[in-house]
């Protein structure tokens, strides 16, 4: 008998796994803060004696080179990834024994696409095949995107991620559990999976990469890629030089004469609190990313890569939850941070900035009313949710684009929608922090489309 347990990186959309058996376990993919796998083998009074990778990854961090360290497992990288430590290059084939005594083996198996060295692992038990770990393979429902590498060879990489799909269908049982890395929400999926499990069976049933012939399949794929997140440019040279290990200690505690200083002197000072107490009282100038949205790929995403960042939050634990968020895609050690009321981060004298908050019915009643007059509609969803349909009239910058391209919304008072709230409030502390009257627009988009709001493009 084995187990597989899950250690989910939900802000990243990703998932990470430790399987073993009664004594002996190997980690897949683990995200930097390797704490999380080191107490999950603790609780199963396991050792991790390989750690392996199926990809140098664009989208965070890894853990795999120091949790092998500490743990003092074999660090398994496939063979053609270029990287400069030393680790055990796997091959095509390659198979290590997990637990000897339940007859768990782990064989490596080529699976190109979603980067050109990107190997997949199958658990055997007894020579049958289990489970295969997938990483940026076959996903839930999709595959990997095959864009991250190099663009002269995204296409080249889409015929090999059909064929790598081909493989896993064609050599594997039916019944062998998926486990991708990639999928739950991560832009490292080519799209939108969905479920949290499945086999190779379900995939061949209803998986792209299977039902469709290559042609169409890649088609398909390359029409449907979205834009890179700028901060990937960063994350897998990192994990090929071999990431320092991670540092979680508290950062230095920023009073509001310090958080001033650093807002003069250009940095960037990040609020953690929800949209609504942003939205009511904040820092002018700070900027809103949720600690519970999707902190790291946002706030990665639209940083100038290495500039300062000072965190305000609620609590300890918001803060240490939100530094360890980043540290996974390499904002390692914040400028400085604070904690608590609002009101004690700006300084004596001065007040809180604040902007309202308004629904898509709001919207709706001023179109009713013709009372739109000197208001800009700005859309900051992504160009694949802009292109199923949008608010009449209304301007569009995706969220990852807006900072950069502030100069571009047009004069007026700016109502910021994307298609929960969350983007919304990013784009709304961005547009105010810029002097800029603003509304947030804290509404789910399926509302505007139920008050006849939504146009499709023609």
């Amino acid at each position: 008998m084995y187990f597989v347990d899950t250690i989910d990186v939900a802000g990243l959309g990703n998932r990470s796994y430790l399987v073993g058996g009664e004594s002996t376990a190997v980690a897949v993919d683990p995200p930097r803060d390797l704490d999380r796998a080191l107490a999950v083998a603790a609780r199963r009074g396991v050792r991790i004696s390989h750690v392996v990778e199926t990809h140098i990854h664009n989208d965070y961090v890894t853990g795999g080179l120091e949790l092998a360290r500490v743990a003092g497992a074999a660090y398994l990288v496939p063979d053609g990834a270029r990287v400069s430590y030393e680790r055990v290059a796997v091959h095509d084939g390659d198979s290590a024994v997990v637990d000897e005594e339940a007859g768990l083996t782990l064989r490596a198996m080529a699976t190109p696409g979603h980067t050109p060295h990107h190997t997949s692992y199958v658990l055997q038990e007894h020579d049958t095949a289990g489970a295969v770990f997938t990483g940026g393979s076959l996903l839930i429902g999709a595959v990997g995107r095959t864009d991250l590498v190099e663009p002269r060879l995204t296409e080249r990489l889409a015929r090999a991620q059909h064929a790598s799909a081909h493989r896993l269908a064609a050599e594997l049982p039916d019944g062998t559990t998926v486990y991708p890395t990639h999928g739950f929400g991560s832009f490292c999926a080519s799209t939108q999976a969905e479920g949290s499990a499945t086999t190779i069976g379900q995939e061949k049933a209803g998986n792209a990469a299977l039902t469709k012939d290559v042609d169409t399949f890649v088609a398909e794929l390359l029409a449907g890629l979205d834009d890179i997140p700028a901060y990937y440019a960063h994350m897998g040279p990192a994990n090929a030089a071999g990431p320092a290990p991670v540092d979680l200690t508290p950062p230095a505690v920023a009073d509001a004469e310090e958080i001033a200083a650093r807002l003069a002197a250009g940095e960037w000072v990040v609020d953690l609190r929800n949209r609504v107490a942003f939205a009511e009282g904040h820092v002018a100038g700070s900027f809103n990313f949720e600690a519970e949205g999707r902190l790291a790929a946002y706030l990665a995403w639209l940083i100038p890569w290495g500039k300062p960042v000072t965190l305000l939050a609620e609590t300890a634990e918001q803060l240490a939850a939100a530094q360890r968020e980043l540290a996974r895609v390499g904002i390692d050690r914040p400028a400085a941070a604070a904690t608590g009321e609002p009101a004690a981060w700006v300084r004596a004298g001065e007040s809180l900035a604040a902007f309202p908050r308004a629904d898509f019915s709001d919207l709706a009643d001023r179109t009713e009313h013709h009372a739109t007059e000197g208001i800009v509609v700005l859309d900051v969803r992504r160009d694949s949710e802009r292109a199923g349909g949008f608010v009449g009239g209304s301007v569009h910058l995706p969220i990852h684009s807006l900072y950069r391209r502030l100069e571009e919304v047009p004069e007026g008072q700016v109502w910021v929608h994307c298609a929960s709230g969350m983007r919304a409030a990013i784009g709304a502390s961005l547009l105010a922090a810029a002097g800029r009257d603003v509304v947030m627009v804290d509404d789910s988009f399926d509302v505007a489309e139920k008050l006849g709001l939504i146009v499709r493009a023609a």
